[in-house]
């Protein structure tokens, strides 16, 4: 037994074996609301934190300390969703292959719905104040990529389908703190520092795994359970087959810079010794 939603004739009816009862709603709206408190806690504690062990937070002007703490949720954030996604899909038995008589496009759970919920609040806070502060934050391409990302978690948390992929594409979140972290010690002027060049290289590794060979992986898992996939509700199929091309794009895009910025880097180091 599923629930049915009608997005119009193009979009069709979205059905689940994960029945939407109201109990379920409450829950969904409730890890969203968490996801936004929760960075807005995590906010103010980075710029009281910041303030007290790091001397030259002080120093920083509004939109740096603004940047800063923003960067403080969004690492938090990836570490979380990363972990998850890694227990989902390494350690748990939603996804393996003979655990349940379900299609692995149709599998959730209680503790998978929560995350996706949480992982909405935070897309929907951090897109909020990039468009406030536009476009110190970030420009188009976050809101594209905010934009795309809480369209299909959002998708797949209503329709109960796809969970396994859209955990993948969050577990290429792992990158994120890498990324802060550089920029955290940038604007703290520690670029020549050792730590800067070993995080530069962590983040060029740690992105050709995370968002290149995953996304190599994922494309491969979706083709060899295409007959599952073709299972998915119109609009969520379509979804799938477009938005994680886009990403890929934006990926391959964001890993050359990485690795231009991380050739400049090194030879700067050798330069200087």
């Amino acid at each position: 037994m599923g629930f049915t939603f009608y997005f119009g004739s193009l979009v069709g009816s979205v059905s689940s074996y994960d029945v939407a009862t109201p109990t379920k709603e409450i829950q969904w709206l409730g890890s969203v609301f968490t996801g936004v408190f929760f960075c807005v806690i995590v906010y103010r504690l980075t710029a009281n934190l910041s303030s007290l062990l790091f001397a030259g937070y002080g120093k920083l002007n509004r939109a740096e300390k603004i940047e800063w703490n923003n960067r403080g949720f969004s690492t938090v954030h990836a570490l979380f969703v990363s972990f998850a996604s890694f227990y989902f899909l390494v350690l748990s038995d939603i996804f393996k292959k003979d655990s349940q008589e379900e299609l692995v496009i149709n599998r959730s759970s209680t503790f998978s719905n929560s995350v996706l919920g949480i992982s909405i609040g935070y897309f929907l806070a951090d897109l909020a104040m990039i468009l406030w502060h536009f476009p110190a934050l970030g420009g188009v391409e976050y809101v594209l990529h905010h934009g795309l990302s809480m369209f299909s978690i959002i998708q797949s948390l209503l329709s109960g389908q796809g969970q396994i992929y859209i955990l993948m594409v969050l577990f290429s979140e792992s990158t994120t703190p890498f990324v802060n972290l550089r920029w955290h010690l940038d604007v703290a002027g520690l670029k020549s520092s050792k730590l800067y060049v070993w995080n530069g290289a962590a983040l060029f590794f740690g992105w050709l795994i995370a968002r290149i060979f995953l996304f190599i992986f994922f494309f491969v898992h979706m083709w060899t359970h295409f007959d599952e996939v073709n299972e998915i509700f119109p609009l969520g199929f379509y979804t799938l087959v477009v938005v994680p091309p886009v990403l890929t794009i934006m990926n391959l895009f964001w890993f050359w810079k990485i690795a231009k910025g991380l050739v400049k880097t090194l030879s700067k180091a050798k330069h200087g010794k």
